[in-house]
C-alpha cells in the first residue's frame, strides 16, 4: 500500500531545493556557492548545509566584493564563514579596476555594480569552478522568471535564454564542454514571502539592515539611497534620517531602501504580504533601461 505523505509548502521547497544542491555535488567537479550576505544567498548556504550534515559543505563560498559593500554585510559575512568552517574565496572589483580591466564610472549614477561582471568572470576561470550555486529565484525579474535551475553557460560565461536545456521530471543535464559552466538555482520556485517565512522557521539569522532602523539617506528618483563615501550628491540633494530597511541588498550605491517599522520576522512577513512592489523595485541599476538585468545576465552577471 502506498503511504501519503502530507508535506508542508516550506518543506517541499526545501526538498526540491537540497535535491538540486545534491545534484550538483553528484555532477560537478569543482562547484561553488556565490555569496552575496544577502538573505536567498544566506538561505542556500543554510540549505546547503542541511544536505550534506554532518559533514561540512563540500565547496566553497564565492564572494565578489565591489569595494563598496555595506560593512554590516561583510561583518555578517566573516562572522558566518567562521562558524560554518567553509572555505571562502574573495574576488575584488577594486583588483579589477587596478588592472585596467574594467573602468570605474564616474557621475552622479556611478556604480560598480556592472564592473563585478568582470571579476565574477576571472574568479570563476582562475578557481575552474565549473557550476556556481546562487540565490535568485523566478519572481525577482522579468529575465530570471526565464532560468532553468541548470543554466548553462558558454566559454566566455554567456548566457542564451533561448537555448536552455529542458528539465523534464527533475532531470538535469549538467554536461558541458571545457570552460563552459553552470548557473544553479536552487531557490527558482520560491517566492520573496517563502523566503521570509523559511527564515523565520528555521531561525535564520540576517545582517540588521533587513530589519527596521535610522539611517541618514537621501531621496533620488523616488528612491531612498543610504548615505556613503561613495554616494556622489546632486545639487539639491540633502541627506536626512530616515527610518528604513532593505529588501534587497548590493552595491551601497543602488540599493534603494523602503520606510519600514519592521523590526522583527513577524511584522516584516506581514509587510512583505501586503505590499505591491516588487523587492528590486529599489534597485537603481534595475532602471537604466528596460533590459538592463537581461543585458547583465548575458554578459555573464550573476
Amino acid at each position: 500500500m502506498t503511504e501519503l505523505y502530507n508535506l508542508d509548502h516550506l518543506t517541499e521547497l526545501e526538498a526540491e531545493s537540497i535535491f538540486v544542491i545534491r545534484e550538483v555535488a553528484a555532477q560537478f567537479d569543482r562547484p561553488a556557492i556565490l555569496f552575496s550576505g544577502g538573505k536567498d544567498s544566506i538561505v542556500v548556504t543554510h540549505i546547503a548545509k542541511k544536505a550534506f550534515a554532518p559533514a561540512r559543505i563540500p565547496m566553497p563560498l564565492v564572494h565578489i566584493d565591489t569595494g563598496h559593500n555595506f560593512l554590516e554585510t561583510i561583518a555578517f559575512r566573516d562572522n558566518l564563514i567562521q562558524d560554518m568552517g567553509v572555505n571562502l574565496i574573495v574576488g575584488s572589483v577594486q583588483d579589477t579596476i587596478n588592472q585596467g580591466k574594467v573602468q570605474e564610472e564616474t557621475g552622479n549614477n556611478a556604480s560598480r555594480n556592472k564592473l563585478q561582471t568582470t571579476t565574477l568572470i576571472d574568479t570563476i576561470e582562475e578557481n575552474r569552478f565549473d557550476a556556481c550555486v546562487g540565490g535568485a529565484r523566478r519572481d525577482e525579474e522579468k529575465s530570471r522568471a526565464k532560468e532553468r535551475f541548470f543554466s548553462h553557460r558558454d566559454d566566455f560565461s554567456q548566457w542564451d535564454p533561448k537555448n536552455q536545456r529542458p528539465e523534464l521530471w527533475n532531470l538535469f543535464n549538467g554536461m558541458h564542454a571545457p570552460g563552459e559552466h553552470f548557473r544553479v538555482f536552487p531557490l527558482n520556485n520560491w517566492t520573496e514571502l517563502d523566503v521570509w517565512n523559511y527564515i523565520l522557521k528555521e531561525k535564520i539569522e540576517l545582517p540588521s539592515l533587513y530589519f527596521s532602523h535610522e539611517r541618514e539617506c537621501i531621496r533620488r528618483e523616488g528612491q531612498i539611497l543610504a548615505m556613503s563615501e561613495f554616494l556622489n550628491l546632486r545639487e539639491g540633494e540633502k541627506p536626512e534620517m530616515i527610518r528604513i530597511r532593505f529588501r534587497t541588498l548590493g552595491d551601497l550605491t543602488i540599493t534603494g531602501a523602503f520606510e519600514s517599522e519592521a523590526d522583527t520576522l513577524e511584522k516584516i512577513i506581514e509587510e512583505v504580504a501586503a505590499t505591491r512592489i516588487t523587492e528590486r523595485g529599489g534597485r537603481m541599476d534595475d532602471k537604466r533601461s528596460s533590459s538592463a538585468m537581461e543585458d547583465r545576465k548575458k554578459d555573464g552577471y550573476f
